[in-house]
């Protein structure tokens, strides 16, 4: 009988193909775990985002990219899903991003990725995720917050097969506390392709960023900031 142990350290990213979640992939790759990538297809306002999180999940070699639909269209109340509601916008790139919860907003979406990540993982044999949540550069939205983020790995160990046998999950935000220029500064330290990646919220039909909703402007000011 083979009794060899599979001990590789494996991990679930969230892959967006924004800056933020490729830059956790690659800082899971640096702490040496072996990286698979959950992307949703979720009937966001754009497709784009999918094909920078499959060229970022090639450049960085991940082991596994995963892409699952999970429509919701039909759930609506959000400016991402809902062509009827705007994307809110700046008249400027260095307007300020607003505190509030912005119409951008996609209700309860990171407790929805992330169950789908908990169960990629426990099939995968992964105890670790990991998503780009930010606390400070950014625009108000609950499921960010580091009370959320704990409560999710609570729930990750009380509703899982692992977690009840005493083989726990850890969910890593390894971008929870630092400002949009120093995630930027990560993001070259650890070679992500941030040309790949795209963090606005209403591109072009050519995959052009807007340049001026709230993801763009926090972005743009990360750049002007680290370039000055």
């Amino acid at each position: 009988m083979d009794s060899t142990q599979d001990t590789r350290k494996r991990a679930v990213v969230l892959l967006s193909g924004g800056l933020d979640s490729a830059t956790v992939a690659a800082w899971l790759q640096r702490e040496g775990f072996e990286v698979h990538a959950l992307s949703v297809d979720y009937g966001q306002r754009h497709s784009i985002e999918l094909e920078a999180a499959r060229k970022v999940a090639r450049a960085l070699s991940l082991a596994d990219h995963l892409v699952l639909k999970l429509d919701l269209r039909g759930v609506g109340g959000s400016a991402l899903t809902d062509f009827s509601i705007d994307v809110p916008k700046g008249e400027s790139t260095m307007d300020p991003v607003a505190s509030d919860i912005p119409s951008t907003y996609v209700p309860a979406r990171n407790t929805l990725f992330l169950s789908l990540a908990l169960g990629f993982a426990e099939a995968r044999g992964a105890h670790d995720l990991a998503i780009g949540v930010n606390a400070l550069d950014y625009s108000g939205y609950p499921d960010c917050r580091p009370e959320f983020i704990q409560a999710f790995e609570n729930l990750a160990n009380l509703a899982t097969r692992e977690g009840v046998e005493g083989r726990p999950f850890k969910l890593h935000t390894p971008l929870q506390d630092l400002r949009k220029v120093e995630i930027l500064r990560l993001a070259k330290e650890l070679g992500v392709p941030v040309k790949e990646t795209i963090s606005c919220y209403d591109p072009s039909k050519n995959g052009t960023a807007c340049g001026l909703c709230d993801s763009c402007r926090l972005r743009s000011q990360a750049v002007a900031e680290l370039e000055s």
